[in-house]
């Protein structure tokens, strides 16, 4: 009996304390930090089962769930514009069961002209497409794959606070969107009836004209339906998402707080910090003084492998240029169509789907086009050096270990893949979340033209007012 004690002592002894600190705080009423400590210990090693669960399975996000449904904005008591007599928007229309950067950008517009219209944004779960879900079918905790956006990102979109001085109701959850706007109190306004009026129209004008629907709807509650005949049913469609339209919408955009206190969530910057030793770099010492953090060091490189050939195909033979903000003009490396030149396809391919001495290539060419730009008048870069690259991929075959002998053969000392990243369930979960953050970090970034999860990060990386010469294109 001793012996079994002494076996399970590490475990045993944490939980019964976290036992008896929430017995304390029930019976004692004890100080507001010793309460905090009391439902952090709970929340971590009982209700999510701390470091010892050992099923295999998708995180519970038990703890998160709790502090989202306490978030202090759910609360029927608070003045206008929030509590029972503020203004809410709920898109029910937003787009689900798709990749994330799909819907990503997606919920940020829509959470951008909740603010413009003075409503409070409605945020929802990220709902997974079953074939881009990472844990096997038999150990779904739900028929439909969900993650609670705050595992994924955190600000305003997600019911981050706003700037003090910003009077905006902050989001709220879809739960307490059911508890504030029951369902005799909410006007319904089906796609149907207003996005023909600017179906072809530049995204600044779409944006303005659901603005003024929005905002002179003399009802609290509003939820946004798509019409069953439209199939992109969204209020920024993908017509809008793959198209130069929707570079009119930047300057609202990019300025909105929306975007400008838009971060990673903490557990992605707890992902990317568990994995910071990666990026240390690991060639001989400079022969100048280099900069200390290692991402200003690190060149990221997205490469879309696996069923990515067909969907490069596929995009070839209809022709299609770059996608979402990846579409600026003033970017380098910039994709022109030419439907009737000879060769078209294999300078399409040749972009969209490298093989390894292109990637090689363009790795080094952005390299060297940075260390240039960063030169000054002497010729001399400064404390700028680029020895570290990352590839940010969802090949798992040998082909990505002879990506990695090609670059270290071509000077790059340190080389790491999404593959050598050691994460927990909940960072597994949002992975994707915690390369598109490795990439934001990164001195420079090179993408994939016509990828959603490219664009996203082009988006974080230009709201950082990070240089052209740093976002570059396969």
């Amino acid at each position: 009996m001793r012996l079994a004690f002494l076996r399970c002592r590490p475990r045993c002894v944490l939980v019964v304390a976290a036992l008896l600190l929430a017995a304390l705080v029930i019976v004692t009423g004890a100080h507001p930090k010793l309460r905090h400590i009391a439902r952090v210990s709970y929340n971590y090693y009982i209700a999510d089962g701390g470091p010892w669960r050992t099923d295999g399975g998708p995180p519970t996000y038990t703890a998160l769930r709790r502090w989202e449904a306490a978030l202090p904005q759910h609360n029927l008591s608070l003045p206008f514009p929030e509590g029972k007599t503020g203004r809410y928007v709920k898109f029910s229309n937003q787009i689900r069961v798709l990749g994330w950067n799909n819907c990503f950008n997606e919920v940020l517009m829509n959470a951008h002209l909740a603010y413009v219209s003075g409503r409070a944004y409605v945020f929802q779960d990220y709902y997974w497409s079953h074939e881009h879900y990472q844990w096997p079918k038999e150990k779904w905790v739900s028929v439909d794959p969900r993650t609670p956006l705050n595992a994924i990102v955190s600000g305003p979109v997600a019911g981050g606070p706003f700037e003090p001085d910003d009077p905006a109701p902050r989001a709220i959850s879809e739960a307490w969107f059911d508890v504030v706007c029951p369902l005799r109190e909410r006007r319904y306004i089906n796609t149907r009836d207003v996005k023909p009026a600017v179906a072809q129209a530049p995204g600044i004008e779409v944006l303005r004209h659901w603005q003024e629907v929005l905002s002179d709807a003399p009802e609290r509650c509003i939820e946004i339906i798509g019409a069953e005949e439209d199939a992109f049913s969204q209020t920024f469609d993908l017509g809008l998402w793959g198209s130069p339209r929707l570079l009119t919408l930047w300057d609202s955009f990019s300025e909105s707080p929306i975007s400008r206190l838009l971060t990673a969530s903490p557990i992605v910057n707890l992902a990317v910090e568990r994995n910071s030793y990666l990026f240390l770099p690991r060639g001989q010492r400079p022969l100048y003084p280099a900069r200390r953090d290692s991402f200003r060091r690190v060149l990221a490189m997205h490469l879309r492998r696996g069923d990515y050939e067909g969907h490069c195909r596929g995009m070839t033979y209809i022709n299609i240029v770059f996608y979402s903000w990846n579409l600026f003009p003033h970017l380098p490396d910039r994709f022109i169509s030419e439907p009737d030149a000879p060769g078209k396809d294999e300078r399409f391919l040749a972009r969209c789907w490298p093989d390894i001495p292109r990637i090689v290539q363009k790795a080094a060419a952005s390299r060297d086009d940075y260390l240039a730009h960063a030169a000054g008048p002497d010729g001399m870069a400064g404390d700028a050096l680029l020895d570290v690259i990352y590839i940010l991929t969802n090949e798992k075959s040998a082909w990505i270990n002879e990506l990695k002998d090609a670059l270290r053969t071509d000077g790059w000392a340190t080389v790491a893949t999404s593959q050598d990243l050691v994460l927990d369930a909940e960072q597994t979960d949002v992975s994707m979340a915690v390369d598109m953050e490795i990439a934001r970090r990164a001195e420079v970034f090179v993408g994939n033209g016509w990828s959603s999860f490219t664009s996203n990060i082009v988006y974080e990386r230009l709201v950082d007012k990070r240089d052209p010469i740093t976002i570059r294109f396969t």
